[in-house]
């Protein structure tokens, strides 16, 4: 997993976003253990307790769960994945819809711009 921090942004934050993003799109697969804490932070180069504040809310989000001995899970539960899923799109969306905004864009145009390149690929 390649991880991206960027300044200006809770570190935590964006371990989050890119945590669920590993695992909606299943590179951590359901019911997969996930690396501990310190390999996942050395691997993010950020503190091992930034990372376990991550972790922690993705356990509280039911995205992850703990087995007491043995480490950390990716969840079997689909609804969890697939709600946080459409979650991180649309969150997407609406950054998009932002951005054209202030590019103004109105709904028309921006609806045929997406027409033409869809029909582009």
């Amino acid at each position: 997993m390649e991880w991206s921090i960027v300044a200006g942004r809770p570190v935590y934050l964006q371990l989050i976003e890119q945590l669920e993003l590993a695992i909606v799109v299943g590179e951590y697969p359901p019911g997969e253990k996930i690396p501990g804490v310190r390999d996942l932070a050395a691997q993010a180069q950020v503190n091992p307790n930034t990372m376990q504040r991550a972790l922690t809310e993705l356990e509280r989000d039911g995205l992850v769960y703990s087995q007491r001995t043995s480490g950390r899970y990716v969840t079997e539960d689909q609804t969890a994945i697939t709600e946080a899923r459409h979650a991180l799109a649309a969150d997407r969306v609406r950054s998009f819809l932002t951005d054209m905004e202030r590019l103004g864009f109105e709904k028309e145009d921006l609806l045929s711009l997406l027409r033409q390149e869809s029909e582009k690929e």
